[in-house]
C-alpha cells in the first residue's frame, strides 16, 4: 500500500476531524442525557456520566453527588452508568448483593423501558429541533427539476458505462417523477434497481439500472460526492483565496466564458472536460469571451486532464437564467412543522439506504463507512455552520435508529428483553442478560471494524 503522508491535505483533514468530533460529541452529551434524566426521574442513583470511554484512565473526571462526570480518551461514544443495570461496564459484584431502591434492576419494567428510550428520544427532537433551527436561519433552496434546461453532466464513469448521457433530461425513475434535481440521486440509489426514465434529443426513452451495480453506484457517491451536475455553460466562477490552480496561474478570470478549446468549439464545462482528458499533463489554448473581446490563454493540463477552473455557484447560474432554485424562507411558527417533516424524511432515507446494505444482491454492504466517510461529509475547506448542523441532524436520526436495533449492548436489545418481560411477566435471568451484553459488545466491535476496514482498506470491495 502506498501511503503519501505528504500529499495529504492535512489543514483540510484537520478541519474535517473538528467537525465531525464536535457533531458527535454533542450527539453522545445528549443522547446520554436522555439517559440520565430519565433515570433521575424515577430516582435511579446514576454513578458516571461520560463523554467518551474512559478504560484504564480519564482526561477529566468530577464527582458531584453520587455521580462521577468525566471525558475519556477513547473517542468511541459515551455512557452513563446506571447502578443495577447490566450494561457495559459489566459490574458483576454490584448485581451480586441484593437489589438497592435506588438501583435500575429494582424499578418496574414500564419504568425500565422509558429510561432506555430515553437517549433515541431525546436524538429524535434534537434532529427535529435543529432542521427547524436550519430552516429558520438560512430557509431552503431547491432546484426544481423541470427547469434544468441543459439536462446533466454525467460526470461519473459508471454512470456513463450504464448509458446516461451529458445532455439527457432525467424526467423519472421506475416512472416515478422527480420534482426537485436533488432528489434523483437517492431515487436512483434506493430504486434497488429499475430503470431512470430520461428526455433525450427530444425523445423519451430510458436507461437500465442494474441491481447488482447499486453498491457500486452508492460507494461512487460516497467518495465523488456526486454522480452528475446540471448541464452549466464553461464560465470561470471565483477562485478561493489560496488557489493555486493551473487556472489562476494562466490568467483565467472570474466571469471568463471559454467558447474554444484548441479548434474546439464548446458551450459546456463537460466538452471541455472530455477533451482534457486527452490531453493530460499537456498544454491547451483557450479561447474565452472577456468583456465583449475574444482572448486566447495556453493553460497546462494536470495529470489528471484538469485546470482547476472553479464553476460559478448554483446562485449564480440562477441570475444567468441558466438555473432555477426555488428559495424558502421559514418563520419560527412554519420552520417547526417543516423541521420535522425534515426529519421524518431523512429517517425514511436511512432505512431506504439499510435495507440496501441488508440485500446483498444490490452490494451495497461494500459502500458501508466508518468515520472516514462520516469525516468526509464534512467541509475540508471552511467551517460551514450550515453544513456542519444538517450533517449534525442527520447522524442525530442515524444515531437513533442504530440504537433501537435488537441487538444486546445497544438500547433496542434492553428495549426487546424489556418488552419481553412486560408480556411474559418474565424478568430475564441476570446471568443471561450478562452473556447477551457479552454477544452484543462482540457484534459491535466486529462491525465497527468491518466498516472502518471498508474505509481505508476496501475489505469489502475484494481489493
Amino acid at each position: 500500500m502506498d501511503i503519501t503522508l505528504l500529499a495529504i491535505n492535512w489543514p483540510s483533514v484537520g478541519l474535517k476531524v473538528a467537525q465531525l468530533l464536535l457533531s458527535l460529541s454533542i450527539l453522545v452529551i445528549l443522547h446520554e442525557f436522555g439517559h440520565y434524566i430519565t433515570a433521575k426521574w424515577f430516582k435511579c442513583r446514576v454513578e458516571k456520566f461520560y463523554l467518551f470511554f474512559d478504560p484504564w484512565f480519564s482526561l477529566f473526571k468530577k464527582k458531584i453527588g453520587d455521580t462521577v462526570y468525566g471525558i475519556g480518551w477513547l473517542p468511541l461514544g459515551g455512557y452513563v452508568k446506571i447502578s443495577g443495570m447490566v450494561d457495559e461496564s459489566m459490574d458483576k459484584e454490584t448485581l451480586k448483593l441484593p437489589p438497592q431502591p435506588w438501583e435500575f434492576r429494582s424499578k418496574p419494567a414500564w419504568q425500565r423501558l422509558i429510561i432506555m428510550l430515553g437517549g433515541v428520544t431525546v436524538n429524535v427532537l434534537l434532529a427535529f429541533v435543529i432542521y427547524a433551527g436550519i430552516l429558520m436561519t438560512w430557509g431552503r433552496d431547491r432546484m426544481p427539476n423541470q427547469s434544468i434546461k441543459n439536462g446533466v453532466w454525467v460526470t461519473d464513469s459508471l454512470m456513463y458505462e450504464i448509458g446516461l448521457r451529458d445532455g439527457d433530461k432525467i424526467i423519472a425513475v421506475n416512472n416515478d417523477s422527480i420534482q426537485y434535481f436533488e432528489d434523483i440521486p437517492k431515487k436512483i440509489l434506493f430504486s434497488g434497481g429499475g430503470k431512470i426514465n430520461i428526455l433525450r434529443n427530444g425523445k423519451d426513452t430510458s436507461v437500465e439500472i442494474p441491481r447488482s451495480l447499486i453498491g457500486q453506484l452508492v460507494e461512487k457517491k460516497k467518495s465523488k460526492g456526486r454522480l452528475f451536475l446540471p448541464r452549466i455553460p464553461a464560465i470561470v466562477g471565483e477562485y478561493e483565496k489560496n488557489d493555486t490552480s493551473n487556472a489562476k496561474k494562466a490568467g483565467l478570470l472570474y466571469g471568463d466564458k471559454i467558447i474554444k478549446v484548441d479548434s474546439l468549439s464548446i458551450n459546456y464545462f463537460d466538452e471541455a472536460t472530455a477533451y482534457y482528458g486527452t490531453k493530460k499533463k499537456q498544454k491547451v489554448t483557450l479561447t474565452v469571451e472577456r468583456k465583449g473581446a475574444q482572448i486566447l490563454i495556453p493553460v497546462q493540463l494536470d495529470e489528471d486532464g484538469k485546470t482547476g477552473a472553479p464553476f460559478l455557484t448554483n446562485k449564480e447560474y440562477h441570475n444567468l437564467g441558466v438555473l432555477k432554485i426555488e428559495h424558502t424562507d421559514y418563520g419560527f411558527f412554519a420552520a417547526f412543522p417543516a423541521g420535522f417533516n425534515l426529519a421524518v424524511t431523512s429517517l425514511k432515507d436511512y432505512i431506504d439506504q439499510f435495507k440496501l446494505i441488508l440485500s446483498p444482491s444490490t452490494g451495497g454492504y461494500k459502500a458501508v463507512g466508518g468515520f472516514k466517510t462520516m469525516g468526509s461529509v464534512f467541509s475540508g475547506t471552511e467551517w460551514d455552520w450550515q453544513r456542519f448542523w444538517e450533517m449534525t441532524a442527520m447522524f442525530s436520526i442515524i444515531l437513533a435508529f442504530m440504537n433501537l436495533l435488537p441487538i444486546p449492548a445497544l438500547d433496542g436489545g434492553h428495549v426487546v428483553f424489556t418488552l419481553g418481560e412486560m408480556i411474559t411477566g418474565r424478568k430475564p435471568n441476570e446471568k443471561f442478560l450478562e452473556y447477551a451484553q457479552i454477544v452484543g459488545m462482540v457484534i459491535l466491535l466486529a462491525l465497527m471494524l468491518y466498516a472502518n476496514g471498508n474505509d481505508w482498506f476496501g475489505w469489502g470491495k475484494g481489493k
